[in-house]
């Protein structure tokens, strides 16, 4: 977004949007999604629908230029979700009003599109449910939530849209676009913090545009942009994952299994604070929000697994316990199955199978499941004929591991085993049940995996992709001072700041958290602040650089710039060729059909007038005329190929050609369009003259004298030309008047009737 827009553009302030009313929208989209028939989403965005139903809805409120209404969308589209998922018997029209409420917010929002600051203060303010409520509906709701429960829940537009799963909202051109700029920073506010568990909300800062230009040069509110913050996340889990080696490394050695030695204290350390900044992300925006990023699930498990080491150590430094050590470091050493894939992921994380890597576990515990429930009868029963034979050699456990193993590949051991259970109904069950586990089973298991990634097309998976880059933007923009502090400074914070928010004043606690950002992240506010001015995109020193290095690749051999490699990392100069032709001004006409008629005929008798015209203009001793421009080349509105940037054109309109190709057949001279707009000869009688009559000799003798005077002062040309040049305006007549016929259609029938007639006056 271009700094200069903000000169254009007034943020709202507070106070403006404290007054906005939220609540009257809420029961009255409620009413009016009225969808009684379950609708896909291409049926809710059909023609006939669409201009039934959704344009007047989107109509109706865009008039009432309330900043609220996506919010309010959004809060009724979560209604429908709930009433969809509670009564089954009317869920297909319940979530068809969830959809069209989404439908609604996708259109509504681009009412908004014409101010980005205002568009952003739409999707990004936290609102009140109950703002514009009256007071007894206050209190209904109060009593209805219980006391232990607060009324007041702002939340955004955004986060309500992630948490309803409103995914072709997120992905539509205008949220992405302000989604995008929340991103990369070149939008900056702070959100008021409700549920942090270290609150500043000292200054808070209305939106504005980012320029760093104004800006100082170290700015702490730059580590809370996510794109910022997704670079330092890499390092931290990084770092997280070189201590994890070396505590797992540390370990075989006798005396750190009894006492922790300091490979150990700092990953303990670090652990510790890397599950302080995702526990402080989960109270940030909530659970819901938290858990739909499929990276956080990943993160959650990796925390369980150090909670459980935590939990095993202690109990072996307490209780001298060299077996309960040794457990809590093989528990540990499982997290590696989880921190190593989550840091190869970074570079891989719009590859299609990652997105797809959570439908497919989901699939596959599910089917895995039932095949555990269906399956344990035959553990019991082999269990139950093996305890018959040996109590001792077949156990639950061993059973089921045996199970296990038939049921990924080795059937050798079913065959093998089957007698030992039982001479006659061992072979049959473990037979029947290779069959089904190794034959079918898993068969149908690998179909219903590929029919899952078959599904994410790239439609879907574009949907996927933004919608999970719509989360992790929402999460990076955190009200929660613990979020400007990297791991493990932000357990130092926490430990001196919590305390200190009890008794300080709000401006003093926001100048001791500057203070102690500002001290703990002081070499990246330098490179942050280095990079935005000299290096970013736009900057000078990078725009020099990219100059510098195309002219030392124009200065090279031709032999040498034709190598595709290099080719490929300079770029095809074929774009900015095509680029230049376009930014030129034309300063005069460009004759490029001089010898042809570009101009649409005039609707009257066939090309006479024009012809003459025509030839008035050809001939050398005639006096000078300006020939005149179609009056449609000035009126038409540019084709939508058309690059924006204001061109002078030529004035030649393409309206006869395009219909060439579907154009009607001729019906000749005696059609009846050339009768109607033919200029016919004034008799003063009313009667009708037949062909014989004398005056229409001598309207032909008129005519033809008047045609032989035209070729009398065009003596001087080729007559083969003049021929090509009626011949060429009679073929133009043609066209228009089948292009005429085509437009007026519903005249044909009164105009076939008066063709039959004289329309002599």
């Amino acid at each position: 977004m271009d700094p200069e827009e903000q000169a254009r553009f007034l943020a709202p302030t507070r106070e403006q949007l404290a007054s906005v009313t939220v609540f009257p929208l809420i029961p009255y989209l409620k009413e009016d999604a009225t969808v009684n028939s379950p609708l896909t989403w291409d049926q809710l965005t059909a023609s006939n629908v669409n201009f039934a139903i959704v344009r007047p809805l989107v109509f109706k409120y865009a008039r009432l230029d309330n900043m609220a209404v996506i919010y309010a969308c959004m809060v009724v589209r979560s209604h429908f979700l709930v009433e969809a998922a509670t009564h089954l018997e009317y869920s297909g029209v319940n979530f068809s009003r969830a959809t069209l409420c989404e439908l609604l917010a996708m259109k509504l929002v681009g009412n908004f599109a014409s101010n980005p600051i205002q568009l952003v203060a739409v999707l990004t303010t936290g609102w009140n449910p109950l703002a514009g409520a009256p007071p007894d509906i206050v209190e209904e709701v109060k009593q209805t939530l219980g006391p232990e429960r607060d009324a007041h829940n702002p939340q955004s537009a955004l986060e309500l849209a992630v948490t309803t799963k409103s995914k072709a909202f997120l992905s539509s051109p205008v949220v992405q676009s302000v989604v995008n700029d929340i991103y990369s920073g070149r939008v900056v506010f702070s959100t008021t913090g409700n549920r942090s568990m270290l609150s500043d909300n000292y200054k808070p800062r209305a939106i504005e545009i980012y320029d760093c230009a104004t800006a100082p040069f170290v700015n702490h509110y730059r580590l809370r942009v996510p794109k910022y913050g997704k670079i330092l996340e890499f390092w931290n889990i990084t770092v997280l994952l070189m201590i994890f080696i070396l505590c797992l490394t540390c370990k075989f050695f006798p005396f750190a299994l009894l006492k922790i030695n300091t490979c150990e204290a700092v990953f303990i350390l670090f652990a510790a604070a890397f599950t302080l900044g995702e526990y402080t992300v989960a109270n940030e925006h909530g659970w819901h929000l938290y858990i739909a990023n499929i990276w956080n699930v990943v993160d959650a498990t990796f925390i369980v697994i150090c909670l459980t080491y935590i939990v095993f150590r202690i109990k072996g430094l307490v209780q001298s316990d060299s077996g309960a050590s040794k457990l809590s470091f093989d528990l540990l050493a499982c997290g590696a199955c989880i921190l190593f894939p989550r840091l190869a992921f970074f570079a891989v994380s719009n590859n299609m199978v990652v997105l797809a890597l959570r439908a497919m576990i989901s699939e596959f515990v599910f089917f895995m499941s039932i095949a555990a429930i269906c399956f344990s009868g035959l553990l019991f029963t082999l269990w139950t004929l093996g305890t018959i034979i040996s109590s001792d050699r077949w156990t639950i456990s061993a059973i089921a591991w045996l199970m296990v193993q038939i049921w990924f590949g080795n059937t050798y051991l079913s065959f093998g085993q089957a007698s030992s259970f039982h001479p006659f109904f061992g072979p049959i069950l473990m037979t029947l049940f290779a069959c089904l586990a190794n034959t079918l089973l898993l068969t149908i298991l690998i179909s219903i995996l590929s029919n899952t990634v078959a599904r994410i097309d790239a439609v879907s998976r574009t949907l996927k992709y933004l919608f999970q880059y719509a989360i992790t933007t929402i999460q990076g923009v955190n009200s929660d001072a613990l979020f400007s502090y990297q791991p493990p400074f932000n357990l130092l914070a926490f430990i001196i700041l919590k305390p200190a928010s009890w008794f300080l004043s709000p401006r003093a606690l926001h100048s001791a958290n500057v203070f102690l950002i500002k001290l703990t992240s002081f070499p990246v506010l330098i490179i942050i602040g280095i990079y935005e001015r000299h290096f970013a995109a736009g900057q000078r020193l990078r725009q020099s650089s990219k100059n510098a290095a195309h002219s030392l690749y124009n200065s090279l051999p031709r032999r040498i710039r034709h190598i595709p490699f290099l080719e490929a990392m300079v770029g095809s100069h074929s774009s900015d060729l095509y680029e230049a032709i376009f930014e030129v001004e034309i300063s005069h006409q460009l004759e490029l059909f001089d010898g042809l008629n570009d101009e649409l005929p005039a609707m009257h008798s066939p090309g006479a007038s024009r012809a003459n015209a025509r030839l008035g203009e050809s001939q050398p001793g005639s006096p000078t005329r300006k020939r005149a421009r179609s009056p449609r080349s000035d009126i038409d509105p540019p084709s939508p190929q058309e690059s924006p940037r204001p061109r002078k054109t030529s004035g030649f309109s393409p309206l006869v050609e395009t219909f060439s190709s579907t154009e009607v057949p001729s019906l000749g001279a005696n059609s009846p369009l050339s009768k109607l707009f033919a200029v016919r000869p004034r008799i003063s009688t009313s009667t009708t003259a037949p062909d014989d009559h004398p005056l229409a000799d001598t309207d032909t003798v008129a005519v033809m004298k008047k045609v032989e005077g035209l070729l009398g002062e065009m003596r001087d040309l080729p007559v083969h030309r003049l021929k090509d040049q009626m011949k060429e305006l009679q073929d133009r007549q043609t066209r228009i008047e089948n292009l005429l016929l085509m437009l007026t259609r519903s005249m044909r029938d009164d105009t076939g009737t008066s063709s039959g007639q004289s329309i002599m006056p």
